[in-house]
């Protein structure tokens, strides 16, 4: 088990000595098997899996002050933590061989993927590819009209990502999803459905995705 302890935090304590801590704790009887500083002031954070337990990103949210992002390696023995060089970035998923992370920029504007093994980013899809919503006016200002990716998105298999922009477009109308190859990193297609369907979507990375209704009371898996 990965667990990340959220402080309590001394406002006065200099950024070394923060507070908050990553542990790998034995699930069979609760023995913390290694520790280690995050060094940040986490608003909140996700764990991230990766198909090997051994391994796990943590994706740290300090509100506007930033995003951190971690990637941990447990080997029985030590537990060794990367920041990947403390990129301000939200950790969104890892691709089915575990080879590969998705990650939106804590600004909103750029995808990329990264190696597992150091974190080097090797493609990267800028949000000023997408078109505007369908509904957005002319007279409305560019910065209200402005698209972005939303902190929700992911593997659908090994070759393709499912994102969404239902932040930036819910101003217009209802949210749009996206496909986008993971490969080159190039937009392929704005994702249709045969009914409205609000909301973000989670990758499952098997191949579907699934969404949860307006009023969360139905749960439904896609498939291209």
């Amino acid at each position: 088990m990965w667990a990340h302890v959220h402080g309590p935090l001394e406002h006065d304590a200099p950024d070394h000595d923060r507070g908050e801590e990553w542990l790998v704790i034995d699930a069979a009887d609760g023995t913390v098997l290694a520790r280690t500083q995050t060094r940040t002031a986490a608003a909140g954070s996700v764990h991230v899996p990766h198909p090997d337990p051994g391994q796990m990103g943590l994706t740290i949210g300090e509100g506007q002050d930033g995003s951190p992002l971690r990637w941990g390696k447990w080997d029985g023995h030590a537990l060794i933590v990367h920041s990947f060089g403390d990129e301000d970035r939200v950790l969104l998923g890892v691709s089915p061989s575990g080879d590969r992370l998705l990650t939106v920029t804590h600004d909103q504007d750029v995808l990329a993927i990264h190696l597992v093994a150091d974190g080097s980013v090797v493609a990267e899809l800028n949000a000023d590819v997408l078109p505007p919503h369908p509904a957005f006016e002319e007279e409305t200002t560019d910065d209200e009209a402005q698209v972005f990716f939303d902190y929700e998105g992911g593997f659908i298999d090994e070759n393709a990502l499912v994102v969404g922009t239902i932040e930036s477009d819910e101003e217009f109308g209802t949210g749009r999803h996206w496909l986008v190859d993971a490969v080159h990193m190039q937009l392929i297609d704005q994702i249709t459905y045969p009914f409205e369907v609000p909301g973000l979507p989670k990758a499952l990375g098997d191949g579907t995705w699934y969404t949860v209704s307006n009023l969360d009371h139905a749960l439904h898996i896609w498939a291209l």
